[in-house]
């Protein structure tokens, strides 16, 4: 698994490249079918624009893509909440791929059940 840094009217330090791999090198732990993350860092010029700092995220797997993008006033910050984003989509996706996802109310019987009993007494 490779994870690619990339930076748009910015120079890509050492300091950030390292905070970029160990960020999103804990989000690749947690699934094995993840081949390659490419990361693009980007700084906007425009005075007047908020959140210039952004950080986009591409995330190749077997079976799909994952893309999120941030935006922060420090491009620290926008890696953070890059990485956040990123490896909520993971475990989403993942859940999805194997079947263990149980956020929907119509799988939930459980709680049904317990709502008749109560009832019924």
């Amino acid at each position: 698994m490779h994870i690619y840094v990339n930076g748009r009217n910015i120079e890509i330090t050492d300091a950030i490249k390292a905070y970029v791999k160990e960020k999103f090198g804990k989000v690749a732990a947690h699934y094995d079918q993840i081949q390659g993350i490419d990361v693009v860092l980007s700084v906007i010029k425009n005075p007047a624009a908020s959140g210039k700092h952004v950080a986009e995220v591409s995330c190749k797997m077997n079976t799909g893509v994952v893309r999120c993008e941030e935006a922060g006033e420090s491009m620290y910050e926008s890696i953070d909440l890059l990485a956040d984003k990123l490896a909520r989509q993971v475990q989403k996706f993942k859940d999805k791929s194997l079947g263990t996802d149980k956020s929907s109310i119509r799988t939930d019987v459980g709680a049904v059940e317990e709502t008749v009993e109560a009832v019924e007494e």
